[in-house]
């Protein structure tokens, strides 16, 4: 693992997410939700997220099909600044677990955590370069007034070098993240990663 990052009620530790409300169990499951938990992502069969979402399995998928298109579809913007995005949103939101998931990927992805400790420490002056300071900036600007976004928001990325498709990436990493915080605030809480072995 990385160096461990802890600033604020946040870190980049590997962390667990306990759900308030009744899981589904795995081993009885129908075949339509044991379904999507297949195509939702690799350890939902074992998270309480997925196994308490796909009570309601038809929106579990669409919720994963949205989220894997938005986060993982090959071109455009680059999987580290969907990470950022991600990250910056889930701080100002106020979600560990997410934060936590996000600043590890962000971390993998861009080989370096610098970002994250400016994230953690305060969103608002993060980033390392013009481009990351530009995503940072329209990720809590869609966060905190997404009815002020205008023109000039778009031509602040256009002029770090984002072309429009990037853009639409970036909207889209964002936003998806007011939705999925929601979801992990109030339904379960963030709790340190039980170690195997």
């Amino acid at each position: 693992m990385s160096t461990v990052i802890k600033n604020n009620g946040f870190t980049n530790e590997t962390l667990d997410w306990k759900a308030w409300l009744d899981v589904v169990d795995p081993d009885t499951a129908t075949p339509e939700q044991q379904e999507v938990l297949g195509m939702s992502h690799p350890k939902a069969r074992v998270q309480d997220y997925y196994l308490f979402l796909v009570h309601q399995p038809a929106i579990l998928r669409q919720r994963s099909e949205a989220f894997n298109a938005i986060m993982y579809a090959p071109g455009g913007l680059a999987r580290a600044d969907r990470e950022l995005s991600s990250l910056v949103v889930s701080r100002i939101n106020g979600c560990v677990y997410c934060a936590s998931v996000h600043a590890q990927r962000f971390e993998q992805l861009a080989k370096r955590h610098d970002t994250v400790v400016q994230v953690f420490d305060d969103p608002h002056t993060a980033g390392t370069n013009a481009r990351e300071q530009a995503i940072v900036k329209f990720s809590i600007r869609l966060t905190e007034a997404p009815q002020d976004i205008g023109p000039a928001d778009i031509q602040a990325l256009k002029d770090v070098g984002l072309p429009d498709n990037e853009i639409l990436d970036l909207l889209h990493a964002g936003s998806i993240f007011a939705w999925a915080n929601r979801l992990m605030l109030n339904l379960g809480e963030p709790e340190l990663a039980k170690q195997e072995g």
